[in-house]
């Protein structure tokens, strides 16, 4: 077997000690592996895109939700199996698929796991494979202090998170889905799996094998109705009436003065946006089943 592995050297504190025990486990199996190491944004990327014709068996990716989000955005139709090693402040990926965090057992899963077809989403032409977020999640994303990220992981997000809700500004959002429904908005969860920032969840029917995106639409402003909205993530409901509306579709568009929007946990400009389904699926590793 023959796999590219590309790894993230500054995913968390012990990244590098762990790309190499990964090298050397797989190595130990006989598989031969071609290792390419992330030196700044848009290197994975350019890495699984080189890789998609290289005659490589499994595309492995060691980093976190960002690098893996990458990878797939460098993907094409005929890429080899994905398989990830987690790695990195957290990998929503790896919570949402089952798979083991201990990186032998995670290489296991690469060399001898299942592959499942997963679907991908899009805002405009970028690929997300777990969400977007609109609004206040966005905002948050975009505004953490990166040096406190490297310390406190996401305890960073929870201080923006605070310094967003004491000085809460609400912008509309318009909201149209596919069949030409219109909707009133001041926030949004574009979903294309069930959990959110860790085991959380806003869309608690979301799933990577649909080919469907779950959208919880917050359309109450203030902050009483993002409290509501934080309930629901740690109990792992939906966001009832009259505080949120949940939607079901392949395509939607988003629009709104100068709304931030992130995906996959990085930040991705603003508004407008159309969320839509990737025209064709990937091959995620699972374990055996």
């Amino acid at each position: 077997m023959r796999v590219q592995l590309i790894a993230n050297p500054v995913a968390g504190r012990d990244a590098v000690a762990v790309i190499e025990q990964a090298r050397q486990y797989l190595e130990a199996q006989g598989v031969e592996v071609c290792l390419a190491l992330t030196c700044g944004r848009g290197d994975a990327e350019r890495f699984a895109a080189q890789g998609a014709d290289g005659g490589f068996d499994r595309l492995v990716v060691a980093g976190g939700d960002g690098t893996v989000n990458e990878v797939v955005n460098g993907m094409t139709e005929g890429s080899p199996p994905l398989a990830v090693l987690p790695v990195g402040t957290t990998n929503v990926l790896a919570l949402e698929a089952g798979l083991p965090w201990r990186i032998d057992q995670a290489c296991a899963v690469a060399v001898h796991g299942t592959p499942l077809s997963i679907h991908l989403g899009l805002a405009d032409d970028r690929r997300f494979v777990l969400m977007a977020g609109v609004g206040f999640d966005a905002a948050v994303v975009r505004d953490v202090d990166l040096r406190l990220k490297r310390r406190l992981g996401k305890g960073a997000y929870l201080l923006s998170a605070w310094r967003h809700w004491r000085r809460l500004q609400t912008t509309p959002v318009r909201i149209v889905d596919d069949a030409g429904q219109d909707y009133r908005a001041y926030g949004a969860i574009v979903s294309n799996a069930r959990c959110y920032g860790g085991r959380f969840t806003l869309t608690p029917e979301a799933s990577l094998t649909a080919d469907c995106l779950d959208v919880c639409l917050i359309v109450r402003p203030g902050r009483q109705a993002l409290l509501m909205a934080g309930v629901a993530l740690l109990t792992g409901r939906a966001l009832p009436p009259p505080w949120g509306v949940h939607l079901r579709g392949r395509r939607f568009t988003a629009s709104g003065d100068r709304v931030p929007v992130q995906i996959d946990g990085d930040v991705a400009g603003e508004l407008p946006r159309t969320f839509a389904m990737n025209p064709f699926a990937i091959r995620l590793m699972l374990p055996g089943r």
